[in-house]
């Protein structure tokens, strides 16, 4: 009876494992994603003064969010980065300059995309001004009418591309094209005959239910969708960058000042405040005979450093392992246990060796 209960107890123990093993495995596998202002210069003429990219981006960010594979960085440390840097709404989409800002921000990829196409397909127009005989695509003219278009009813469809770029690489690794129409034909995008959306003035929120409800809505939200869906399906594509990042930070010693370092390197980086740093010191060089490049630096540690103040392109820290510390010295990233970094003295400390590789020394 023991036995049994036992055996029981053994069973619930496991079947739990599995329960929250793979949920804590894909918790701690989440890529850090920063999502960039959409570029939709393409549909401007369509759309007016009303910035589409914006409210894309901000309806792809809440679907990444609220769908949990990503670790989506806030929209006000991307527009700090963005403002600093002045950027130009086409330059955000170049992928060599989302590689840049994906590294200021420290995540692992950065989402770019253009919204291609935003308006009405009409079947029934009465040419006016603005349009041909011909025409069949009716574009969205800055209001929530249509002018002297004379349009009778029609259906919105809306197109956005969207790439993932490589942060160190600046390779685009996935690529989403996203589509919607709406399934109702309306006399204007937003619906209720025009009105509660600010006569195009750019402040419509595409996050209200109005904006959900209209016949805009419809085609922008299935456009978003898809696009998030594709992202989302495409997440084991990006590397781990920034684990590779923390787990190789190296920077030097710029100032000591009794037990306080301050470093060369920070926030971008990789580091944040309690982080461990370890100084290293080389002792000897191995040089190749014929190139004089070199092929190897042996050096010491020679204390640990524990970060207390982390800026974005410097740290401040105290010594908390070893002594004599000294500017230039070279810093890395403690990835083990503290107490496992072993110290040593520095071999020769009032001279430096070089060893060619053809066996013989030099002292510096």
């Amino acid at each position: 009876m023991k036995l049994a209960r036992i055996c029981t107890l053994f069973l619930a123990i496991a079947l739990l494992a599995q329960l929250i093993l793979p949920t804590a495995c894909l918790a701690g596998s989440k890529r850090r994603v920063a999502v960039m202002p959409f570029e939709y210069g393409a549909v401007t003429s369509e759309v007016g003064t009303l910035d589409v990219g914006k409210g894309i981006t901000s309806l792809l960010v809440t679907r990444l969010v609220n769908d949990g594979t990503y670790s989506v960085v806030e929209r006000q440390m991307l527009d700090a980065i963005l403002k600093e840097q002045n950027l130009s709404v086409s330059d955000r989409a170049d992928p060599s300059t989302a590689a840049k800002i994906g590294k200021l921000l420290g995540v692992d990829a950065i989402l770019v995309g253009t919204v291609t196409q935003f308006g009405f397909e009409n079947k029934n127009v009465n040419v006016g001004a603005a349009a041909s005989a011909a025409a069949s695509y009716i574009p969205y003219m800055g209001g929530f009418g249509f002018g002297g278009l004379g349009v009778k009813k029609g259906k919105v469809k809306v197109a956005v591309d969207a790439r993932l770029v490589d942060i160190n690489t600046g390779e685009i690794i996935a690529v989403a094209n996203g589509s919607g129409e709406s399934k109702r034909s309306g006399v204007s995008l937003f619906g209720g005959g025009g009105g509660g959306g600010g006569g195009g003035s750019g402040s419509f929120d595409m996050g209200s239910d109005g904006f959900a409800s209209s016949i805009a809505g419809e085609a922008t939200l299935a456009a978003v969708d898809s696009v998030s869906s594709q992202m989302i399906a495409m997440a084991s594509r990006i590397p781990d960058n920034q684990s590779l990042v923390a787990a190789s930070v190296q920077g030097k010693i710029a100032d000591v000042t009794g037990n306080t370092v301050i470093v060369n390197v920070g926030k971008n980086n990789g580091l944040k405040a309690s982080d461990h740093l370890q100084a290293e010191r080389p002792y000897k060089v191995v040089k190749d005979p014929v190139t004089g490049k070199v092929l190897k630096e042996l050096t010491a540690t020679i204390g640990i450093i524990s970060l207390e103040q982390v800026d974005p392109e410097s740290a401040t820290g105290t010594i908390i392992r070893g002594s004599g510390l000294k500017v230039g010295d070279t810093v890395r990233k403690v990835t083990t246990d503290v107490s496992a970094v072993i110290l040593q003295p520095v071999p020769n400390e009032s001279s430096r060796t070089t060893i060619n590789a053809s066996g013989s020394t030099r002292i510096k």
